[in-house]
C-alpha cells in the first residue's frame, strides 16, 4: 500500500469518526473539562447541587460533573447540540436565570462572558474567559481579567484568580462569591 493510499484511508477514518460520532473532538486544551470539574467537585463539595454550564457546547464539563460528582449540571447554550444524555437548554444565558442555580460556570464562554459576570452578583461563579467580549477596546488576557475584577469590586463581589491545571494561556479564571 502506498503512502498516498494510507493517507487517504486515514482521512476517510477521521471523516467516518466525525460522521458517526464515535469519537468526539473538542477544540482547545483537552484537559480543561477534567480540570474544572475536579476543581468544582473537590473544592465545593456539598455547597453546590445545580450547575449552569454556560456556553458549554457539547456538554463535556456537565457530563463529568454529573457522572463523577453527582451534580445536576445542564448546558445553557443557544447552539443546542449537547452529547447524548447531557441535559441542555438551547437558549442564550440570561443573568436573571442565575437564581435557579447554585453555581454558574463559564469555561471559555465567548459572548456569554458579561452575562456570567452579571450573574456573579447573585450567585457563585467560575468564569474562565478566552476572548474579549467584554469591551470594544482591545484587551489582553490580564487586562480582561482586571476589567472583570473591577466590575466585581464595584459591586461587592469577592473573587480569587485561579490558574487551572490545563495548558495556558487561557487557563486563568475568576472564582467569585456574591455579596451577602
Amino acid at each position: 500500500m502506498s503512502s498516498k493510499q494510507r493517507e487517504l484511508l486515514a482521512l476517510c477514518a477521521r471523516r467516518r469518526t466525525a460522521v458517526t460520532g464515535r469519537r468526539r473532538r473538542f477544540h482547545g486544551a483537552p484537559g480543561r473539562f477534567e480540570s474544572v470539574a475536579t476543581y468544582i467537585g473537590e473544592r465545593l463539595p456539598g455547597a453546590v447541587r445545580y450547575v449552569a454550564d454556560v456556553a458549554g457546547g457539547q456538554g463535556m464539563l456537565s457530563r463529568l460533573l454529573r457522572k463523577r460528582y453527582n451534580l445536576e449540571s445542564e448546558v445553557v447554550d443557544p447552539r443546542g447540540y449537547t452529547l447524548k444524555g447531557v441535559p441542555g437548554r438551547a437558549v442564550c444565558f440570561d443573568a436573571a436565570d442565575a437564581e435557579y442555580y447554585d453555581l454558574i460556570v463559564g469555561l471559555h464562554p465567548d459572548a456569554a462572558t458579561r452575562a456570567i459576570a452579571t450573574a456573579a452578583l447573585v450567585r457563585p461563579a467560575i468564569l474562565i474567559p478566552c476572548c474579549n467580549f467584554w469591551s470594544e477596546e482591545k484587551l489582553g488576557q490580564r487586562e480582561l481579567l482586571d476589567a472583570i475584577e473591577a466590575m466585581y469590586v464595584a459591586h461587592g463581589v469577592s473573587c480569587e484568580r485561579v490558574r487551572f491545571d490545563f495548558p495556558g494561556p487561557k487557563n486563568v479564571g475568576l472564582v467569585s462569591t456574591p455579596p451577602r
